[in-house]
């Protein structure tokens, strides 16, 4: 079985494509400058991005399933053309190209925050979110262009993750970064709310087993996951680490303008400024997925053992020093808080 995948040395693209090829997989990945050891041996490399048409073309060729897992998540104002480019341009790009290819199976992988805000607990009937912050507004047009495709009969499985932590993460995403400036004490005030979050590798075992059933498989799944107060996910980490973290918690509302302000300074300050409109926005309008949803029979490993798999894994790799990971510096084994719902 020959899979083809963008965003294959991306955080969950990489766990992904190790899953797939342990699975027996043939795989053949676009990327762009893929560094040392960004993937297994026997993958095959295309050179490209998924705004380059003829690249796109080479990479579907005669592939029996196609995943698209290429996107930028992010929040910072800066990025606000990339984020139209690779996440809407892109997407059209690469499901254009696996449509015209004849894949069997398109697997785009979205986010719950396309969804947002929602009128209750989200599901497969959830319209396309309205938001008009950049990150959530370009998701929620690559949204689009993936169910016409899926209406109009191609074959696309579209996968909605939750906020994913986890260890190997190459580029240090948005989530992952955002834990480790918490644990560096860049984030003293929280909004209140909640957010979704789940584990890189649950999502990446999800798209694997969608991307390898041997018979057909559904149109759309939930990523496995919880849905935590941002409360909560402080205490998740205080449990992780033994630290206090002291926090003040706010509505959103008393800090989106501090969000607006960031955004502006951001676009002449050389450094990153964690305080985002847009992850304001989402502990505001996030809402939990409904236990019902379809999630292809992966299920969501404690968010206790996530958390401190991922400070472990930032102190390892040297982006936390030991006393801001705390115990989980160490193999101590860390009791896991009662917090948060699943999904």
């Amino acid at each position: 079985m020959v899979i083809a995948v963008t965003g294959g040395t991306g955080f969950l693209g990489a766990h992904t494509v190790a899953l797939l090829v342990a699975a027996g997989a043939r795989v053949r990945v676009l990327a762009r400058v893929p560094a040392a050891g960004s993937v297994p041996d026997g993958v095959e490399v295309v050179p490209g991005d998924v705004t380059d048409e003829a690249a796109v073309a080479r990479l579907v060729a005669g592939a029996d399933a196609v995943l698209h897992a290429a996107g930028v998540y992010s929040f910072d104002s800066r990025r606000r053309a990339e984020l139209a480019r690779v996440n809407v341009a892109g997407t059209e790009t690469v499901l254009a190209a696996a449509r015209a290819a004849g894949a069997g199976r398109i697997v785009h992988v979205s986010t719950v925050g396309a969804l947002y805000p929602a009128d209750g607990s989200i599901g497969p009937e959830t319209p396309v979110g309205t938001s008009r912050e950049p990150y959530l507004a370009a998701k929620a047009a690559a949204e689009r262009i993936a169910r016409r495709h899926r209406d109009e009969g191609v074959p696309v499985t579209i996968v909605y993750p939750p906020a994913l932590l986890g260890p190997a993460d190459p580029r240090l995403g948005d989530q992952n970064a955002r834990l480790r400036d918490l644990l560096r004490g860049l984030m003293p005030f929280w909004p209140s709310g909640g957010l979704p979050i789940g584990d890189v590798r649950d999502t990446a075992a999800q798209l694997a087993a969608v991307l390898t059933a041997p018979g057909p498989v559904g149109p759309a799944y939930f990523g496995p996951g919880h849905f935590v107060t941002t409360r909560d996910y402080l205490d998740l980490v205080r449990t992780a680490t033994g630290r206090r973290l002291p926090a003040v918690f706010l509505p959103p509302a008393l800090l989106t303008p501090v969000g607006r302000l960031g955004g502006l300074l951001q676009r002449v300050w050389p450094w990153h400024i964690p305080a985002e409109h847009g992850a304001i926005h989402v502990c505001a309008v996030a809402q939990p997925v409904a236990a019902t949803a379809p999630d292809a029979g992966v299920p969501a490993r404690p968010a206790a053992a996530t958390v401190t798999d991922t400070v472990r894994w930032l102190h390892d790799a040297g982006l936390l020093t030991a006393r801001q990971a705390g115990r989980a510096s160490s193999r101590e084994s860390v009791a896991a808080p009662a917090t948060g719902r699943s999904r």
